[in-house]
């Protein structure tokens, strides 16, 4: 996954032996405290369920704008400081607004009177779009006589970069800027040592009667069943203008939903008979398009809330090629945007060569300043050929040539990385090996410090030939193949046809152990196999490259008691040096991994075997708040009437994990898009097995689409065509 987390300070960082820089420091469960998260293109922000922000340490509450924590309290009280009771917190289905429903407790009212309690009922709805968080606070007085409230608003901004929220110590820091107040705003400011000035500015209407720095007081009279309404924004930056903050909320909450239905409505639709797994789709859709940024090259999705809110390329490939059979214009605009922002020179502090695909995009003050790499670094290496491959698989679900021929010159220096830097020592495998101290030290998906080791649990040393990276190289050559073929190329086709058949057949040879029963984790630099089972040779069965006669074997593996918990696969399995249920890549479950070992086992007819892959994950989404799968979670066995542990820090949402179970979807109905030949296949198509009847509608190909039906028939599931625009053949081969 992205390790871009801090336990040290810079001059720390490079002496050997210490604990890897960018471990995320676990003081407290994010799932203890079950936070409420919202997102909108840059800004992203966590709060409590009452709606309060509480910045405290080793907590990520805030409103957060460009890796920089904008606002770090934010709390609501009354009648003096008293918190009100909270009655529910829900989030609407689609991600866009949060509901909080408070009451109060016994209190004395401002003048002086008791008040019972649960008489006073306080709604607070929230969103953000673009820059700025709106608030509508509501309250009623469901008393039979009227009531003074005092209502307090307690906030402060500690402008405090990502990093900083997930533990480095900074030696030296910006300066706050004076604030200023007004009659109905306050203007809080930061000037970072990259001499960049940062700017919360909260904006209150009605006026509150008393606005000092950090403080802001409303006095209401509240008549017996009369709403009395104020609201709030919270922008990210000077606001200039006058107009009322009302206005403001109107304009942004019409086209803030105008975008998101427009974005939503290019996903085909999925319903089920089973209502549990609908809520899951619906929160899986849900997350995915909230954690969407508009960008000009289009829609990219950002890898989790809160510590990736940015721009990964491993995760939004993956996501993109999750999300392919349903939205192809997610890949469009990742495949775009990664395009643009391809490596053209060698640059070792950001782990650059010509024609690299970027790992990480950081907009904070210490990736500006160069405490952290990840400004713009390069330092994983799988993107470049997952980049290649999702472009393949992109112009098959939608012929759309245009784009190819648009980004062929990005294609071909992917081609040319692969060849020129991928392989480092010339032995046919594409390694990784960090070019400065200051950088990732593994660097493939699992890309923990402790991650890649030998059998007797040694650290292996570099440079590392991952399995699972000689598998996407192998798919991207077949990618590269298919993009030759139709820019009428047929050599240079048959050329990378070539080279990835020979691929296989050295792989076998190399990475294949008889003993283990599956493809070793991967080659050190020695050449000497790390002899560890692991879910990375899933992946391999992912992208086609396993020989037919291991596949059986492999999936033996990965289905024993050790390696399969009951809710998914462990990314390593009980019994192995360094297995840990409780680690982030040694022996957890991630969702994404399973999902691309589920449509790997798909790929070679192993259907019984993805559909309890399937259903262990649908099982752990039922005992997650929202039914929202998280980045991973622990590895313990499943136990009966228990629902999964979960991981301390892990992102919720994050996106290859939202999308996860439509990606198994997909797997389980052995379902296939061929735009060019405007064909639609279903290859032994399977349900879940709490599911007799699946409907999907909308599923474009080129102009037209088409709303198919399944439904289980004794032991063979049928597949219906419910409506059709344009000349679609459905298949469907039992």
């Amino acid at each position: 996954m992205v390790a871009t987390q801090i336990t040290q300070t810079p001059d720390d960082a490079s002496h050997e032996g210490d604990v890897e820089r960018y471990e995320i420091s676990a003081t407290a469960s994010l799932h203890e405290r079950r936070p409420r998260t919202l997102k909108h293109n840059d800004t992203f922000a966590v709060f409590d369920h009452s709606g309060d922000v509480l910045a405290v340490p080793g907590s990520p509450e805030g409103i957060y704008y460009n890796d920089t924590r904008h606002l770090s309290q934010f709390l609501l009280t009354i009648n003096g400081g008293i918190r009100p009771i909270l009655l529910s917190s829900s989030l609407r289905d689609d991600n866009s607004v949060l509901n909080c429903d408070l009451t109060n407790p016994d209190l004395v009212t401002e003048d002086g009177k008791a008040l019972q309690n649960d008489l006073l009922h306080i709604r607070r709805t929230r969103f953000i779009c673009d820059d700025s968080v709106f608030e509508r606070l509501t309250l009623t007085n469901y008393d039979d006589k009227p009531v003074s409230v005092a209502v307090e608003l307690r906030f402060a901004s500690d402008f405090a970069d990502l990093f900083e929220v997930r533990g480095a110590t900074r030696l030296r820091k910006g300066s706050m800027l004076r604030t200023e107040v007004g009659k109905d705003r306050v203007l809080l400011g930061y000037r970072g040592l990259d001499s960049i000035e940062r700017h919360t500015c909260l904006t209150f209407d009605p006026a509150p009667e008393r606005l000092e720095e950090g403080l802001a007081v409303f006095n209401f009279e509240l008549l017996p069943r009369d709403p009395t309404s104020m609201t709030i924004e919270v922008a990210c930056r000077k606001v200039e203008s006058a107009q009322h903050v009302i206005e403001r909320l109107i304009r942004s909450y019409r086209g803030f939903r105008r975008d998101l239905r427009q974005a939503s409505a290019r996903a085909a639709s999925i319903s089920s008979s089973n209502e549990v797994f609908n809520q899951t789709v619906r929160r899986c859709i849900a997350d995915t398009y909230m954690l969407l940024t508009d960008t000009e090259h289009g829609p990219y999705p950002y890898a989790g809330i809160p510590w990736y809110s940015t721009v990964f390329g491993r995760d939004a490939l993956i996501t993109a090629r999750e999300m392919l059979w349903l939205d192809p214009e997610i890949a469009r605009g990742v495949l775009s945007f990664l395009a643009a922002h391809q490596a053209d020179s060698i640059d070792p502090a950001a782990d650059a060569e010509p024609g690299k695909i970027l790992h990480e995009m950081r907009h904070g003050e210490m990736a500006n300043l160069g405490e952290v790499p990840f400004g713009r670094y390069y330092g994983s290496i799988d993107s470049t050929p997952l980049f290649l491959w999702l472009g393949g698989a992109y112009f098959k679900r939608t012929n759309d040539i245009a784009t190819i021929e648009r980004l062929w010159p990005n294609f071909e220096a992917a081609l040319e990385w692969i060849d020129k830097y991928g392989d480092r020592d010339g032995d046919g495998y594409v390694e990784y090996g960090r070019l400065a101290e200051e950088g990732l030290v593994n660097q493939g998906w699992k890309d923990s410090h402790d991650s890649i080791f030998h059998a007797d649990g040694r650290t292996a040393e570099g440079p590392i030939a991952l399995s699972e990276v000689q598998a996407y190289v192998y798919a991207a050559w077949l990618a590269a193949a298919d993009m030759c073929e139709v820019r009428g190329d047929a050599s240079r086709a048959a050329g990378y046809r070539v080279r990835a058949a020979d691929l296989a057949n050295r792989f076998d040879r190399d990475f294949f152990d008889e003993e283990l029963g599956t493809y070793v984790l991967a080659l050190d630099g020695h050449k000497e196999k790390c002899r560890v089972r692991s879910s990375n040779a899933g992946h391999v069965l992912l992208t086609g490259l396993a020989l037919p006669h291991r596949v059986g074997r492999v999936v033996e593996t990965m289905m024993a008691p050790s390696s399969f918990s009951g809710w998914g696969i462990r990314t390593i399995p009980a019994g192995e040096a360094r297995y840990n249920p409780m680690s982030y890549h040694n022996g957890s479950i991630w969702p994404h991994d399973n999902a691309l070992i589920a449509a790997g086992f798909a790929r070679y007819g192993f259907c019984s075997e993805t559909a309890q892959i399937f259903d262990g994950l649908l099982a752990a989404s039922t005992y997650v708040d929202l039914r929202r799968l998280p980045e991973l979670f622990c590895g313990f066995e499943r136990r009966p009437a228990n629902g999964p542990t979960f991981y301390p820090v892990s992102c919720i949402p994050q996106a290859w994990a939202a999308a996860a179970p439509l990606f198994m979807l997909k797997s389980s109905l052995g379902l296939s898009i061929d735009a060019r030949a405007c064909r639609i296949e279903f290859v032994q198509p399977a349900l879940p097995a709490s599911i007799d009847e699946l409907t999907v509608r909308n599923i474009t190909v080129g102009d037209g689409w088409v709303d198919l039906g399944l439904r289980r028939s004794g032991s063979k599931v049928l597949v219906e065509v419910l409506a059709r625009h344009g000349d679609i053949e459905v298949v469907s081969r039992l």
